[in-house]
């Protein structure tokens, strides 16, 4: 279905490539998995297959790409519409129409496709995608995770033969990414539908790969069953991590696998109540009878709670649970028009310039909405000269953060994990009393997302000061969060200590507490630490 025959990338002014000499066979209905580290190159490979690289993006390509026996020399994306369904890793940069329904048939209408057809093909998304409910509503009021669900579902409205996701699960709750992946799973084998689908939380997908494309991030690539990369990947699960560690012979892909590897140890351990970080008393942040609505619709319900200094709290809940919501208006950005939360016992909606560059710092979903020069060494130079630091200390830090970026770089040609590194270290470089983070994991890999633990938990506990992370990502919560707020649509239904939070839980437990259940470890350093091992 797809071919790559001697394909080799390089953009202008890059040191390196992006693939060298690549030769691949994808068959018709497959799933092909692409991993790799932050901005090794993950995204060029999957525009390849339409051809928006080199067509729009620009590059210099070497070598041939086809799909279906069609070429993307001699095709453009255009004429590869009706084959290939791509979704990105911002959805709304793909948006067209104002409504769900609207932009699931825009692409049809575009097509002049019988009416009847429209209407079926429509319903059949909204019942896919369980979006049935949002029909109506305007696109820019969904959250993010349902905004990535919109753009799944318009890209299947056409019926393609190859579907191509840029990390289709970042923004979306474990239960939602597991309904996802699901029904792509289902695509492939019931319809023969060939999927391509490059994504950083590999807990989540690994176990539906057929095949692994690995990029290493100098052009070189290895391709492979899961359990052939796994073995020597340094780009793997916890529980992978967690079989290395153990010593045990097989990398264990699923936590079936690995809870019968583990059965003995289990067994032989003596069941301790974990013990309970001491917080601190002093109220950072105090939210009062917090109340948000968008026109009609209640995002949040009188929500009272009260952030201390050096926690780490995280924010959960299913997407449209009211995440942003609160973020936001801790942030002082939002839309509640009553003082409900103060920073400092400062109205955080009133702080202005400088003083709320060193109270508040903030990064939206949307990373990109606070980046505005042309280059990453102007973004850097701007953010050292507002915070009246020394030359360079930005760019230190994200280089950090995310390793090998160039000075020269325009922040719209980087990846979206590099991206949010720039805006992060941004924020961070005039170290703020509080530090909010919505969804900070979006196209991040395991090193930065390591890096990014390293960074708040200093931050948090050194400098004393609070974090506060909206996430799906259960694994970085059980990493760095001190305490879980859990919304449900718009209430708060659960709030303490992460790990009493997360082990109550079977859909946001991470994937080392299912294996070593009912022993209460929730990462693999846990698991080390309790058995006298140094990682």
């Amino acid at each position: 279905m797809i071919k790559f025959s001697n394909v080799s990338l390089i953009y202008p002014n890059s040191t390196t490539t992006v693939l060298e000499n690549l030769n691949l066979e994808i068959a018709e209905g497959e799933l092909v998995l692409v991993i790799g580290p932050t901005g090794s190159g993950k995204s060029s490979l999957l525009r390849l297959i339409n051809g928006l690289v080199p067509h729009h993006t620009g590059g210099i390509l070497a070598g041939d790409v086809s799909v279906n026996g069609l070429t993307t020399r001699e095709v453009k994306p255009g004429g590869l519409a009706h084959l290939i369904g791509i979704v990105g890793q911002n959805p709304m940069n793909g948006f067209v129409a104002d409504t769900v329904e609207e932009e699931l048939a825009f692409a049809m209408e575009a097509l002049n496709l019988p009416n009847e057809t429209m209407r079926k093909r429509v319903e059949e998304a909204l019942d896919f995608m369980s979006l049935a409910t949002l029909r109506s509503r305007a696109i820019l009021t969904l959250s993010g995770g349902e905004q990535q669900r919109v753009a799944i579902a318009s890209a299947l409205v056409m019926h393609p033969k190859v579907l191509v996701l840029d990390e289709p699960t970042s923004a979306l709750d474990p239960i939602a990414a597991e309904e996802v992946l699901s029904i792509l799973q289902r695509l492939v084998h019931d319809l023969s539908i060939t999927v391509v689908i490059a994504e950083h939380k590999l807990e989540r997908v690994i176990g539906f790969a057929d095949r692994i494309i690995y990029i290493n991030g100098d052009g070189r690539t290895e391709v492979g069953t899961a359990t052939e990369i796994m073995k020597t990947s340094p780009i793997a699960p916890p529980i992978v991590h967690l079989a290395r560690a153990l010593g045990l012979d097989d990398a264990g892909l699923s936590v079936r696998d690995m809870r019968r590897s583990t059965h003995n140890l289990r067994e032989s351990i003596s069941i301790t109540p974990a013990s309970q970080i001491a917080t601190s008393t002093i109220p950072v942040i105090e939210i009062n009878q917090l109340t948000v609505t968008y026109g009609s619709k209640p995002a949040l319900n009188s929500i009272t709670a009260t952030i201390f200094d050096n926690e780490i709290v995280a924010v959960m809940g299913r997407n449209g649970a009211g995440k942003s919501s609160l973020l936001t208006s801790i942030a002082g950005v939002g839309t509640s028009d009553v003082a409900c939360v103060r920073i400092h016992s400062l109205d955080s909606r009133k702080l202005t310039g400088k003083s709320r560059r060193e109270t508040i710092g903030y990064i939206p979903q949307e990373p990109s909405d606070l980046l505005y020069a042309q280059s990453v060494a102007k973004e850097c130079e701007q953010a050292d000269k507002d915070n009246e630091i020394e030359a360079g200390t930005t760019f230190v830090l994200l280089n950090q953060l995310v390793p090998g970026i160039s000075l020269h770089t325009h922040p719209r040609d980087l990846s979206e994990g590099q991206r949010l590194g720039l805006a992060l270290s941004i924020v961070l470089s005039s170290n703020p009393k509080v530090l909010i983070l919505d969804e900070p994991t979006r196209g991040l890999d395991y090193e930065a997302k390591k890096m990014l633990t390293k960074i708040l938990i200093s931050f948090a506990q050194v400098f004393h000061r609070a974090v506060v992370i909206a996430t799906h990502d259960v694994e970085l919560v059980a990493e760095l969060a001190t305490r879980v707020i859990f919304l449900a649509d718009g209430d708060i239904v659960a709030d303490g200590p992460t790990i009493d939070v997360l082990l109550s839980s079977p859909a946001f437990a991470p994937q080392v507490s299912k294996v070593m259940s009912p022993v209460p470890w929730l990462t693999v350093r846990d698991v080390m630490a309790a058995l006298g091992e140094k990682l």
